[in-house]
């Protein structure tokens, strides 16, 4: 056997035959291999585990127990809805008063300044002006021309009670004084709608607030100009009477239909949430923004003292068209994380939670639901006690 092996090595082709061998060895070892490792199909699908998760709203309680657990009707209620409308506290227009300057000049005192509370009759400026000086100009040369008039209206009387001048000479002399008195009456009033005194002529013009008020304006100061002429402008405050301000707010296109003028409405106020005031509808714009489908609605609220222009407000108004929502007993909410929830039959000895939106407390213990429940389901009347038996 030896001498066989011995000379099959000794021919060229043995080399290659014994790779292919080898070859053909691993090829058959991986084949056996992976037969072993491979799992069955059947191991690989066997039977899947299904896992049950429990409802957390459902609740069980002992059939036995089931009636100490008893059940109210909820009932239809009729009442108009609420509407809610964002809004901004803004003077009354007929109460904002501008003061102005009918002379033109140069400032030369300010009385009063932005946010300044002022009463009627104060000072609120005073200008140097032209203007003044012009007026008691004219007032002085219509009071020499009236005196003038006036004598020789004396004399042409007395000529014409001695037959000295003709009639026509008299009523010439009439007229001439009448012309004259005119002119001294328009330059007096000129005086006084200036603001001047003519005992005391001088050219400083003293501007006084003309309502009582807060100063919402100021648009002038020391040594500016003042008047049209010089200012471009003859407002230099604007006062605004705050007993009385207005909320506008912004009311949906689709709500408009259950406001009407003089509704009421409960303003609360970001600033004060712990305070409520009272208004009336006052107006209800006739254009809407384009935009975001809006009309102005214009809200009369009396001032306390303590609301400030610009304030962000919401008002509530209750609709003109009745609605209907759910009565239940007070006690039939379970009020649990800021969240309001009923329980309702849901089978033998099972009820289920239900969350719903509470609303007001309505007379004879019950209360009103917005939402989640409609009229004729029935409820535990009692809420905590099956909360607190599952709870056990």
């Amino acid at each position: 056997m030896k001498q066989i092996l011995t000379n099959f090595r000794n021919h060229a082709w043995a080399p290659t035959i014994t790779v292919t061998l080898a070859c053909m060895a691993c090829t058959t070892s991986l084949l056996l291999n992976g037969c072993k490792s491979a799992p069955s199909k059947s191991a690989a699908t066997g039977p899947q585990k299904v896992i049950h998760l429990s409802d957390m709203n459902l609740i069980t309680v002992d059939p036995h127990k089931a009636d100490l657990f008893p059940l109210a009707e909820s009932q239809p209620y009729m009442t108009p809805a609420l509407l809610n409308a964002t809004g901004t506290v803004m003077p009354d227009v007929s109460r904002t008063v501008p003061v102005i300057s009918l002379v033109s000049g140069r400032v030369v005192q300010i009385g009063a300044h932005l946010d300044d509370t002022v009463t009627k009759g104060q000072l609120m400026m005073r200008l140097q002006s032209p203007d003044a000086t012009a007026a008691l100009d004219a007032y002085r040369r219509a009071v020499n021309d009236e005196l003038l008039t006036r004598r020789t209206l004396d004399r042409t009387q007395q000529l014409y009670d001695h037959g000295a001048a003709a009639k026509s000479a008299l009523e010439q002399a009439q007229n001439g004084e009448q012309d004259a008195q005119s002119v001294l009456t328009a330059a007096q009033e000129q005086l006084k709608t200036l603001g001047l005194d003519a005992r005391h002529p001088s050219d400083i013009v003293s501007v006084y607030a003309p309502v009582s008020g807060v100063v919402i304006a100021q648009n002038v100061t020391n040594a500016a100009a003042a008047g049209v002429t010089y200012a471009g402008s003859a407002t230099a405050f604007t006062i605004a009477d705050l007993s009385t301000v207005w909320v506008l707010c912004d009311v949906y296109e689709n709500q408009l239909a259950d406001l009407k003028l003089g509704q009421a409405a409960t303003i609360h106020f970001n600033a004060y949430p712990d305070r409520t005031l009272s208004g009336k509808i006052d107006d209800i714009g006739p254009v809407l923004d384009p935009s975001i489908r809006t009309a102005k609605v214009r809200v009369v609220v009396r001032n306390p003292g303590y609301l400030r222009l610009g304030m962000f407000a919401t008002a509530t108004f209750r609709s003109l068209h009745p609605r209907t929502y759910t009565e239940v007993p007070a006690n039939a909410i379970l009020h649990l994380h800021d969240r309001a929830w009923v329980f309702v039959p849901a089978g033998p000895a099972q009820f289920r939670r239900v969350e719903v939106q509470a609303g007001d407390m309505l007379p004879g213990g019950q209360q009103e639901i917005t939402d989640g429940l409609t009229p004729g389901t029935k409820v535990v009347s009692n809420a905590l006690s099956l909360e607190s038996a599952v709870s056990e």
